[in-house]
Parts: C-alpha cells; structure tokens; sequence
C-alpha cells in the first residue's frame, strides 16, 4: 500500500539515477578536445580586456535590483491570485478532505485590499525608477 510519501520518494530517486547516469555517461561519451580557444577565457561573448577587478558602473546594480524588485513580485501576487478567485464547492473540498477551498469569503477584501497596496508601492517604485532614469543606458 503506498503511503503519501511514496511517489514523492520515487520521484526523488528516479531524478537522483537519471542525474548521475546522465553525469557519469556525459563524461564517457563526450568529446574531449582541449584548443587554445577553447581554453581561453570568456565573458559575455567578448575577448577579456584589461583587469578582472575592474569597477563596475553603479547603474548595472541599479538595474539588477529593478530586475529583481519586479521579478519577485510575481512571487507575491501569483498565490494570491490562486487563491484569491479559486472556484469551487465547499461539499467538493470537504470530500477532497480539504478545509476549504481558497480564502474564505470573509477574508478577501481585507486580502484585496492588502494586495492593493502592495502593487501601489511596487508602482510607487516603478515611477521612481523610472524618474531617476535607471532603465535610460548611457
């Protein structure tokens, strides 16, 4: 009989087997043939010039937090919105065996309106970025 468990732990060792044969026999199958190019060091599809310690321009990590100040926000609002509008019986959730299904009623407009004003910071920022010209390279 399985368990709940039980196909999560298959899942986890067929992926482990495959992760290793497919290392292992990369290793064995793979070509190996060492050139002066392909020894040669590489950074972002141009020849390296100059120093490796060199400065960079403080509008790369102004970029680079704008990227992930707008990536993770998707982090936020996608569980939100699952959760926020999901349809469904309570009879289908309780023979599911699960308490509910979404938030309950009660709750989604102080939900909505806390999601509200998190998109009006993210917005807030967004403007401000903008403003300050971080997404203008120069």
């Amino acid at each position: 009989m399985l368990t709940t468990v039980d196909p999560l732990l298959i899942f986890l060792t067929v992926a482990i087997i495959t992760g290793t044969a497919i290392i292992v026999l990369s290793q064995f199958i793979g070509p190996r043939k060492n050139t002066a190019v392909k020894l040669m060091p590489y950074e972002s599809g141009m020849d390296p010039i100059g120093d490796a310690r060199q400065r960079f321009d403080v509008r790369y990590y102004l970029l680079a937090i704008a990227f992930l100040l707008f990536d993770v926000e998707l982090l936020y609002l996608y569980p939100w919105a699952v959760t926020q509008w999901r349809i469904g019986s309570e009879a289908a959730a309780a023979t599911a065996g699960y308490a509910s299904v979404g938030l309950p009623p009660a709750f989604r407009g102080l939900v909505f309106a806390e999601i509200l004003v998190f998109v009006v910071v993210l917005v807030s920022a967004y403007a401000y970025a903008w403003r300050k010209g971080v997404f203008q390279w120069r």
